[in-house]
């Protein structure tokens, strides 16, 4: 039997000319088609289930967990699987479209649940034996809090506005996201790296991969849409501990000044200090913050807490002056759209990120990184070997069990408007003002 790329090429075309056929036969009318929805929601390798159910969340959670990165053979085939899988669905009509008359949640009767109960049997997230009535009990609770997490929403069971547009999202638009992203994982298939770092923008999430495992994942904040996180394929040569930071001249102008003109104070208590061309130290009580223009001078954050760095600095080699870092602002990363950067990445638990990339350079044990940090002393450091990082844009892929993933396409890059934003509709984050300018 032929491979290709390491996937059943056989298996595979088996798989698309059943899913042709059911395509050709259900135009034939309404009735087969929806007897072909039932052989779909039936079919195998759909994700896997529990032999006993269980609704809690925590279990909804490690079900569309992996460890297998993003970028392996076995999401590539999975992906191709899910393709087929969601060809059938096309071809026997979709699913049907939710729209309640009230919020749906545990407890709730509403004739719509039942519409709920087919699209959630569909697409793989309620079992057939739930049966159909207008109740949404655990079963339909359970199903929805897998769904949501399958789209990187809060599993929380509340069909509410951002879950009830992530649900009405149809099929054939799901297929086609499918499809794109198919090429995108493909386009990675390649030799990695034993060690390699991925950001996935649209899931504001970075794996640190290790002998083809995930060992660590963590969320992150990336650029919003007026100034996108760039892709790029390159590698990490520098962990900086304690960075300064020094602020762009667009926020100098636009915010610090004028920040000064109302409180004089201002620099001091944010420990920003003002250096010369000569390197020299220039007092804040020297310049005229009413004048025209800005004052010709860098304006350097002391390292420690407050500093827009927070403890680290992650550099890697890129024309974008992009990098990654930890933030004092932590509360951001349990936001839903964690959109908000100016195209850095910030890192939620970013000392285990950091001890992973210093673990072959001697003498940067976890204690010492901790020491360090509470040291408060800026300390570059060099990797003693690169470590190889991708920034890249993946809205939707199948991953352990068959279980498909899908994320908002932030940037629009997929070509269907509907998949854009659907968690930010409207809404342009504000910056915090302390992302991007250079950190030393």
């Amino acid at each position: 039997m032929s491979k290709k790329n390491g996937i059943d090429a056989h298996s595979r075309r088996a798989f698309l000319r059943s899913a042709a056929t059911l395509g050709a036969a259900a135009w034939a009318g309404g009735a087969f088609a929806q007897d072909a929805l039932v052989d779909i929601i039936n079919a195998p390798r759909r994700g896997v289930w529990d032999d006993q159910f269980d609704a809690q969340a925590s279990r909804t959670a490690l079900a569309v967990s992996s460890n297998t990165p993003i970028f392996s053979m076995d999401t590539i085939y999975n992906t191709q699987t899910a393709i087929g899988q969601y060809q059938r669905i096309v071809s026997a009509g979709g699913w049907p479209e939710v729209n309640p008359s009230q919020r749906l949640e545990l407890g709730v009767s509403d004739p719509a649940v039942r519409a709920l109960r087919q699209h959630l049997m569909a697409s793989g997230d309620l079992e057939q034996s739930a049966g159909m009535s207008d109740n949404f009990d655990s079963y339909v609770d359970g199903a929805v809090k897998r769904f949501q997490a399958r789209h990187g929403l809060p599993p929380d069971g509340v069909l509410g506005e951002y879950s009830l547009k992530a649900l009405n999202i149809s099929a054939n638009v799901r297929l086609q996201q499918l499809n794109t992203n198919l090429v995108r994982l493909q386009s990675m298939s390649g030799d990695l790296g034993m060690r390699h770092v991925v950001v996935n923008i649209p899931a504001a999430l970075i794996e640190a991969v290790e002998n083809g495992r995930v060992v660590q994942r963590h969320t992150a904040i990336v650029g919003r849409l007026s100034r996108p996180t760039h892709i790029i394929n390159s590698k990490i040569y520098e962990v900086i501990l304690n960075p300064y930071w020094t602020a762009p001249r667009s926020i100098v102008e636009k915010d610090i000044v004028p920040l000064m003109r109302k409180d004089p104070e201002y620099l001091k208590k944010n420990a920003i200090r003002l250096i010369d061309g000569q390197g020299n130290e220039v007092s804040p009580e020297t310049i005229d913050w009413n004048a025209d223009k800005a004052p010709n001078l860098t304006f350097r954050q002391d390292p420690g807490k407050i500093n827009a760095m927070a403890s680290t600095k992650i550099n890697f080699h890129n024309p974008n002056n992009e990098y990654m870092h930890d933030t004092p602002s932590q509360g951001l990363f349990n936001k839903l759209a964690r959109f908000e950067s100016s195209g850095c990445v910030r890192v939620q638990n970013v000392r285990d990120l950091t001890t992973w990339l210093l673990k072959e350079t001697p003498g940067w044990s976890r204690q010492q990184i901790e020491a360090t940090i509470r040291s408060g002393q800026n300390n570059p450091i060099k990797l003693s070997v690169e470590v190889p990082v991708y920034f890249k844009y993946i809205t939707a892929w199948a991953a352990k069990d068959g279980v498909v993933q899908f994320r908002d396409d932030i940037y629009q890059m997929d070509g269907e408007q509907e998949l854009a934003l659907q968690t930010t509709t409207g809404i342009e984050p504000v910056t915090d003002g302390l992302d991007g300018g250079v950190a030393q």
